[in-house]
Order: C-alpha cells, then sequence, then structure tokens
C-alpha cells in the first residue's frame, strides 16, 4: 500500500513540475474509490492563482457532457471529491482512464485545462461467465490432448489484472498457458495420462482464476468431464486470426466474416459445430455465429464513438468433444454520423457600444466525435456583423467585436455560430447568441429643421402657446431624454426670456407679454436642446418670430391740425367753378398692409350737395356752383376709415368760409370761437346745476317738513278754538290728507336772442311759492308773511321787479279758490340780453294794493295755507337732475310740440301782472290794468281785474332775427 501511494505521490510532483507546459494543463492522479470530499489537488496554488481571484472570477468547472466527479472549492482553492469513482464503470479495459475538464473565469476570460488521472485498484475479483464447464472426452484421448478452458474475466487493469490460473486436483490434467499476440492468454488443459472410462468415467475439476492484486482475489469455476469413447482428432481452425472491418452504420445481420475448421475424424466425430467463447462485455449483444457453417454477422449496432474495436473468440468442436480455438478481429470503421456539439462556456448579455475592436463576448467548446477528417470543424459567424470568432485552443473558439458598434444603427445583434465538419456529406451545427448594445451617449439632440419661422398676430394674450421644437436624439432612455431652454441672449437691449419662454419638457414656446407689431416686427432667438447623458450633449436652433399685424389703431390726421385755439378754416370764393379743390385731408396709419389702406367720406356738412371727398385721396372739392344762397359759414365732417377688419375710423372738421373777402370771413368765424368757449365750459356748468338743484332739493325738503309740523299744529289750534272748519278744494287740487302732492302743471317757455350766450337764466317763482298764514287773533285780514323773489334773478339786472309797497292785496278776481276764475301755475323762463332790458309791463301794471273786496272766510284761509305747501312740493318735485333743473318733460330734446297747449294766465307774485300766452288775452289784460291803474291813481282804491296780463315781450330787431335763424339752422 505504502508503495502505490508513493508511486501516486511521484506522478503528482512530475505533474505539477509540468504545469503550464503545454496549454497550461495541470494533471493529477488519484486512486479510484476515493470517498466523497476527498482533495484531489490545490488547483489555486498549482495554476499561481490567488483565492481572491477565483471568487472575482467566478471560477468554476466546465465538463461538457461528461458526468461532473470534481468540484471546486474556491474558499480554499482546491479540488475534491464530488462523487465516487469507478474506474471500471468510467473507462472499462482503457488505460489509462483520465477526467478531463476545464477552469473557467470571467473578468477577464481565461480558462485552464485540467487532467485526473484515474488509477486502478484491485477491488474486483475474476469472474467466469459460466459456473460450470462440461467436457466430453473420450478415452481415446492421447496424452497431451488440449482442451480449452473459459478464460476469467477480470475488470481490473495493470497489476490488479488476472495473472494466473490453476486447477485441483491435477493427476490427470496439468494447465498451460499460452500468450496470444495481443497479449491475452490462452487456458489449456492438457491430458496428463490416458484416461481410463472403465475406471473413472465422471471427473470434477476446479479451475481458479487469480489477479495479481496486493490482496490476491479470485474466481472459480466447476469443470466436469466426462469419458467417452475414443476420438482421437480434434478440429483445427484454418487461421488463428481472423481480421475484418464494418461500417459503424451497418444495418443487423450484416456479415463480417466467416471461420473455417477441420476434423479428420468421420462420422459424428468429425461434425464441427461453431460458437463464439469470447468473455468480452459486448460481443454476445452485437456479434453471433451460425454453428454450421461458421459465418459471423451483426447482431446489434456498432458505434465508432464507444468502440472502435472488437476481438472475437470463436470455438470449433466436434461430436468427440475435441475442440480448436481462434479469434475475429472486427474494426469498426467511422462514418461522419455526428454533427459538430457547441456549448457556450461564458457569454456575456450585452456589451456597450464604445467597446474597442477585440473585446472578448463568448467562449465556445466545439467537439465533434468522429474521427480523422470527419471530426475536424472550423466554425463561423453570419456575415454583416461587426464580430470574428477565432480559435484559441483545440476545440475552443472566442467571440470577438471585429469593428466599432453602433447602438443606433443596430441596438440587438443575433450571431448565428455554424460549426460544420469535413466529412463527406459534412454536417454542421448551429447556435444563435442574441446580444443586446448598450447605449452610450455618444449623439446630440437633433432638431426637425435648421431654423424654423413662426408667425403671430400682434395683441397676443400673454402665456399664448406659439409653436412648439421638437428635437430627437438617437440615443435611448436617460441618454435621450430631451430639455429645451432658451439660450441667453436680448431683443432691443432686453432679455428674450421677457419676450418669450419654453416648456423645458415639451418645447412649447409661450409668448412672455402681449407683442405690438408698431413697436417689433420681428425678433430671432435660440434654442437649446440638451440630453440627459453624463455629460449632457447640446444643440441649438434659430426661431425666429414674425409678428402680423392686427387693425388695432385708428387713423391718426395729420392736416388739417385740430387744436383747442381758434379754428381754421379754408376760404372758398363765391366764383369758385366746379372742381374747385378747397383742402386735402392727409392722415396716416400705423398699422401696415391693408390695415393702413385709408379711404375717405363725407359724414356731415352744412351743404352736402356743394362738397364732395376723394375716396382715396382725401381731397375735398366743390361739386357745383357756389351761389349766393350758400352760408358763409360751413362745416365738414370728414370720417377717415381704414381697410381692417374690422375697421376703425377717425373723423376731422373743416371749417370752410364760403365769401370773396377776409373780414367777412373774421366776422362770421368769431361766432365759432365762442361756440367752441360754450362747448368747452359747458360740462362746468353741467356740474354747478347739478350742485345747486341738490342744494334746492334738499332746501325743499325741510320746508315741506317745516311746513306739515305748522299745518299740524295749526289744525290742533284750530281743533282747540272750537271754529267751525269747512273744507275747501279749489278746482284741479286734491285733499291729499298732508300728503303734498297736489296736481297743477308747470310750463316752461325759453327764448333766446342772438347774444343769449351772454344772458342768464330768469326764473319767475310760481305763486305758490307766497305763503298765506292765518293770524288767529285776527278777524278778517290776510297778513302778507313772505314775498319770494325770482329763484335765478340776476343781482347785476338795472331792472328789478318790487312790490309797491309791503302792504298788498289780491282783489276778488285775484283770490284763488272759487270766489276768483281757475288758473294753472305755470312758470316761464325768458332769455334777455345782458345789455338789454326784460320785457315788462308799465310799472303800474306790477304793483297791486288794496285790501280784498270781501273778507276770506277762515276755510278760505286755511285752504289757501294748504294750497300754497303743497304748491311748493309739487315745485320742487318738478325740479329735477335734467337740463338747468328743470323737468325731463322739459329737456332740450323735448319741445312744446309733444304736450298740450296748458298756457294759460300765470300770477306772478309781488306784482299785479299776470303772464298769458295769448295775443288777445295780452290786450284785453293790458286794457284792464290801464283801467286798474287809472282807478288806483284816482281812488287810491283796489282795482277788481279778473286777471294779469302778461307783459309784452321784448321786439325782435332784424340783427337778432337773423342771428337766430342761424342758430336754429345749425
Amino acid at each position: 500500500m505504502s508503495a502505490r501511494r508513493m508511486i501516486r505521490q511521484v506522478v503528482i510532483f512530475i505533474s505539477v513540475l509540468c504545469l503550464g507546459s503545454v496549454d497550461g494543463q495541470v494533471s493529477y492522479s488519484i486512486p479510484e474509490e476515493m470517498a466523497k470530499g476527498s482533495i484531489v489537488g490545490n488547483i489555486a496554488q498549482d495554476l499561481g492563482l490567488d483565492i481572491k481571484r477565483l471568487k472575482s472570477g467566478k471560477a468554476r468547472i466546465y465538463s461538457g457532457e461528461s458526468a461532473e466527479y470534481i468540484e471546486l472549492n474556491k474558499e480554499r482553492g482546491v479540488l475534491l471529491i464530488k462523487e465516487r469513482i469507478d474506474r471500471e464503470a468510467l473507462c472499462g479495459q482503457m488505460t489509462p482512464c483520465a477526467l478531463h475538464f476545464q477552469i473557467i473565469l470571467d473578468n477577464p476570460i481565461e480558462f485552464h485545462r485540467v487532467s485526473v488521472e484515474i488509477t486502478d485498484i484491485n477491488d474486483n475479483a475474476p469472474l467466469f461467465k459460466k459456473s460450470e464447464i462440461h467436457f466430453e472426452i473420450s478415452e481415446s484421448a492421447a496424452t497431451g490432448s488440449k482442451f480449452i478452458l473459459e478464460k476469467a474475466f477480470d475488470s481490473d487493469v495493470g497489476v490488479n489484472d488476472l495473472r494466473s490460473y490453476t486447477l485441483h486436483p491435477s493427476e490427470d490434467f496439468i494447465l498451460r498457458l499460452q500468450t496470444q499476440a495481443d497479449g491475452s492468454k490462452k487456458v489449456e488443459m492438457v491430458l496428463q495420462k490416458p484416461l481410463d472410462r472403465e475406471k473413472k468415467e465422471k471427473m470434477s475439476l476446479v479451475l481458479t482464476a487469480l489477479d495479481g492484486g496486493e490482496i490476491q482475489m479470485s474466481g472459480t469455476v466447476q469443470i466436469r468431464i466426462t469419458v467417452l469413447d475414443a476420438n482421437d482428432n480434434a478440429p483445427v481452425f484454418t487461421q488463428e486470426i481472423y481480421k475484418a472491418s464494418i461500417v459503424e452504420n451497418s444495418p443487423k445481420g450484416t456479415l463480417i466474416t466467416t471461420v473455417g475448421a477441420k476434423d479428420d475424424d468421420k462420422g459424428s466425430n468429425g461434425q464441427i459445430t461453431y460458437s463464439i467463447s469470447s468473455s468480452n462485455e459486448g460481443v454476445f449483444e452485437r456479434f453471433e455465429i451460425d454453428e454450421i457453417n461458421g459465418e459471423v454477422r451483426l447482431l446489434g449496432t456498432l458505434d465508432f464513438e464507444k468502440a472502435q474495436h472488437y476481438q472475437i473468440d470463436v470455438e470449433a468442436k466436434d461430436k468427440g468433444g475435441l475442440s480448436d480455438s481462434s479469434k475475429i478481429v472486427v474494426d469498426v470503421v467511422d462514418v461522419n454520423d455526428n454533427s459538430p456539439i457547441i456549448n457556450f462556456m461564458t457569454t456575456s448579455k450585452s456589451v456597450p457600444e464604445d467597446s474597442p475592436s477585440g473585446t472578448v463576448i463568448a467562449v465556445l467548446n466545439v467537439q465533434d466525435p468522429d474521427s480523422d477528417q470527419n471530426g475536424q470543424v472550423h466554425c463561423e459567424i453570419n456575415e454583416n456583423i461587426p464580430y470574428a470568432i477565432k480559435s484559441t485552443l483545440n476545440g475552443f473558439y472566442s467571440l470577438e467585436t471585429d469593428s466599432e458598434l453602433d447602438r443606433e444603427r443596430a441596438s440587438e445583434h443575433n450571431i448565428s455560430v455554424t460549426c460544420s465538419d469535413e466529412g463527406v456529406p459534412s454536417l454542421s451545427s448551429g447556435i444563435t447568441l442574441t446580444l443586446q448594445v448598450s447605449d452610450v451617449n455618444d449623439n446630440a439632440p437633433v432638431f426637425e429643421k435648421s431654423s424654423y419661422e413662426v408667425c403671430i398676430l400682434e395683441n397676443n394674450t400673454p402665456s399664448l402657446s406659439i409653436f412648439t421644437v421638437k428635437a430627437i436624439d438617437a440615443d435611448w432612455i436617460q441618454n435621450a431624454r430631451v430639455s429645451y431652454m432658451l439660450e441667453d441672449s436680448s431683443v432691443n437691449g432686453v432679455p428674450v426670456s421677457t419676450y418669450v419662454s419654453v416648456s423645458a419638457d415639451s418645447g412649447v414656446i409661450h409668448a412672455v407679454r402681449s407683442f405690438d407689431y408698431e413697436q417689433i416686427k420681428e425678433f430671432p432667438f435660440r434654442i437649446i436642446a440638451q440630453d440627459g447623458g453624463s455629460p449632457p450633449l447640446k444643440s441649438n436652433v434659430t426661431v425666429k418670430i414674425m409678428i402680423q399685424d392686427q387693425n388695432d389703431n385708428a387713423p391718426q390726421v395729420l392736416y388739417p391740425v385740430q387744436t383747442s385755439s381758434s379754428p381754421v378754416a379754408e376760404m372758398v370764393p363765391r366764383s369758385a367753378d366746379v372742381g374747385y379743390l378747397v383742402t386735402k385731408v392727409v392722415a396716416v396709419d400705423v398699422d401696415s398692409g391693408q390695415n393702413a389702406w385709408l379711404s375717405y367720406k363725407l359724414h356731415k356738412a352744412t351743404e352736402r350737395a356743394l362738397f364732395e371727398v376723394g375716396l382715396q385721396n382725401g381731397e375735398i372739392r366743390t361739386i357745383r356752383q357756389v351761389t349766393d344762397k350758400d352760408a358763409v359759414k360751413q362745416r365738414l365732417t370728414v370720417v377717415v376709415e381704414d381697410n381692417g377688419q374690422p375697421s376703425r375710423s377717425a373723423t376731422v372738421n373743416v371749417n370752410v368760409a364760403v365769401a370773396d373777402s377776409f373780414p367777412e370771413v373774421l366776422s362770421e368765424f368769431t361766432d365759432f370761437t365762442h361756440e367752441k368757449e360754450y362747448n368747452d365750459n359747458l360740462t362746468f356748468y353741467l356740474v354747478l346745476a347739478l350742485a345747486v338743484v341738490s342744494f334746492l332739493f334738499i332746501t325743499c325738503l325741510v320746508v315741506i317738513i317745516s311746513v306739515k309740523i305748522y299745518r299740524w299744529r295749526q289744525s290742533r289750534i284750530l281743533y282747540h278754538s272750537n271754529l267751525p272748519v269747512i273744507p275747501y278744494y279749489p278746482p284741479r287740487y286734491a285733499d291729499t290728507l298732508g300728503t303734498g302732492t297736489l296736481q297743477h302743471v308747470y310750463n316752461y317757455e325759453v327764448c333766446r336772442t342772438t347774444d343769449s350766450r351772454k344772458s342768464d337764466c330768469k326764473f319767475s317763482r310760481p305763486g305758490s311759492q307766497n305763503v298765506l298764514i292765518m293770524d288767529p287773533s285776527s278777524t278778517g285780514t290776510m297778513q302778507r308773511m313772505q314775498s319770494g323773489k325770482d329763484i335765478l334773478d340776476e343781482p347785476d339786472s338795472p331792472l328789478e321787479q318790487k312790490p309797491p309797497n309791503t302792504d298788498w292785496r289780491f282783489n276778488q278776481g285775484q283770490r284763488p279758490g272759487p270766489s276768483g276764475p281757475y288758473h294753472y301755475h305755470g312758470d316761464h323762463i325768458r332769455w334777455t340780453s345782458k345789455r338789454g332790458i326784460r320785457a315788462g309791463g308799465p310799472p303800474e301794471m306790477t304793483m297791486g294794493t288794496g285790501p280784498w273786496p270781501n273778507p276770506p272766510t277762515e276755510a278760505e284761509q286755511l285752504q289757501a295755507l294748504m294750497a300754497a305747501a303743497n304748491e311748493v312740493s309739487e315745485a320742487t318735485a318738478t325740479l329735477g337732475p335734467g337740463t338747468m333743473g328743470l323737468s325731463t318733460r322739459y329737456s332740450p330734446q323735448f319741445t312744446l310740440q309733444h304736450v298740450p297747449d296748458y298756457r294759460q294766465n300765470v300770477y306772478i307774485p309781488g306784482s299785479t301782472a299776470t303772464l298769458t300766452s295769448n295775443p288777445q288775452q295780452q290786450q284785453q289784460q293790458q286794457q284792464q290794468q290801464q283801467q286798474m291803474a287809472a282807478q288806483q291813481q284816482a281812488l287810491q282804491a283796489p282795482p277788481e281785474a279778473s286777471s294779469q296780463p302778461e307783459a309784452p315781450k321784448a321786439a325782435q330787431t332784424p340783427a337778432s332775427k337773423k342771428k337766430s335763424t342761424k342758430k336754429e339752422k345749425k
């Protein structure tokens, strides 16, 4: 046992010394049947590798299709027994018996070949195929006759193989071993002395086979001998060794060879039978021999890859039991019946596109079990891909990059590896490797266009989406994620970011402000597209925003200039012909295109049939001959309109003077200036009137409340005085039980002179503003408590109406109520010149004195008091926020034609005059007033006039008529 161990150590030592000499191969030698987990060898030390390298390189064993008996312990760097190894099951009789595998490491990829020789131990005893051997030997067998014995079979090899035989007992027969040409031994039993059937008919011998192990093992077989009658000639083969060959894919029943033997005996002793006596494993399953003619045929299937040679032992035996043996050597001829076998030992799933040429992406092992040319293999890959396959060792190939990779052109490669042998016909195998090309940020974003031009209407709303730019990055995932930003620049000295903004994700350009075509018509800027790689790649594009015009500007009139000073007039002589160029309206529009196309139209004119305006050029020309009837002052209103949608316009007033001399023009156009001044002050007058009316309204409201309280107190006094009160209601008055809404009508007449713009407005006080109160201590007299003045009497009026004395009386005809005629009360407004005298009657007509003819009753006095208070309320309610404090129905747009003619006599408080609009009544009233004045002077008694005539109006001069006519025409 110690000697075998020493031999094994010597073998290991020699293997270590030879490490790396041939292809970096490491060899070990171990005995079979070692326990699981036993150490085979320190592979890390033998290969010069570090333990860390084994771990980082993911070291592993590749054994192909063979069963794995050896495992690698990366922690210790040793090879261990993984499964029990039976040399006989692994290699059979083949020597030497070895395990071949590779150690594979990654990052970088490398591999080492390892061979482990399995040495034999004596674990198998010799075995005989049969347990008994029967012989029939003729007694006439001569001394020295040979009888072939069955050979034993020992699975062990080498020194542990079969070595010797013994025969017991050995009185009649001895053993003879003959070494054959192939090294095997033929066992023969030789007759040592003649047999005597009469003495011993049957014999039993024991044949023992011994091997050469240190502890010998043996196997036995019983030999049963029957002594027969004499047969003194044994069969003899014609050849000691027969040789034959057969193709491995031959069908069953194929004739391999024919053997033959001769026997000189006659009869049954000369009849020979053939049989296979070989004890080699697999012979009986694959071959058969015909007992009569000795033909050897194929019984099973042959596989050259499993066995290339077969030895068949044949025996020829006659009827007398004599026999002879021979050997048939059958060579199996290989055919190309195996395709190459391709196995990926290691491979990468992806490769970066910037990998250099020659990067190994996979290692392949290719095997072909066939022999000679049939086992010679060459491999190739499909064309037009940037890869190449190279042979590294016998049966190993590496797949490498051959040129630059570009993921944008091909993100995935299907590499088809085809391996073919050199047989006829050639067989091939193929396998496909799918390899992903991982992305590298090597492409900058690319815009769809080299530049963009975008149009947008002016006056846009801020944050309006203008346009969308888009850039495409040929890279993948994060490297292809594009974001957009504005490049820092300025437009007219202002950062471009105050004009537009861009969405970082979508590339949508938004307007930050509202654009004005008149300020800026176009502006360029640059947008940068940046991908998400590391480092990022950029590209830019120019975007030009062109602003389109909108009709947002009205035409501007350059001539004639409209100023607030004295108007400028164009003079047209009365002798002007038809088509005379008066002037030309010059206007411009800051818009562009059709929005700036201007057209001129005559909107209003004092004499429309006299002038026309050129539609395109704005020239004002006469369209007929000027006549003397045409007014000197002509005002034209020209509308200048552009061609936009919708169109905008401007108006200009053109003053034209139709005259032959400059003084006439100057006098006429003075009124234009006055009218302009009057229009400028109109707003001030309206505000002042509104303030005055508001003050009067508050004052009247206070007065009404005071009157209400006073009336309530008077009623309480009358109630306590026990005086009989008879309600009395004048015509057109209603008892409203203190509501203050007596019904009456106010009429306003407005008359103006030529220079009435310089006059003040005079209002006569309604008669209801004279309040009559009753003195409880008096028996029948009415005292004058209050006498009103004109509301708007001018303090600078030269003549102002005043009562002749403080004691005045109404006559019977002037008394309100049933004692006098029914009167409508109204206010008359008369416009007079400051230089003129207010129209009115003679002084005696404005004065009235004397007591009432019939003293009023207490009921009449109370009724007069109520009527006065209600008229104050009605007068206050009538005044409103209309023109100059007048009622809306008496506004300038409202004429006296829209209401019934209610003009009647009107009392003027503080005066004996009565205003009326009827000329006949005026004359009658004047006559009556004259009579009353005469009577007053003569008798100093109160006249009994039934009415107060209206003062005559001032006569109009021709000049005033002419001016008023022009005002009305205007």
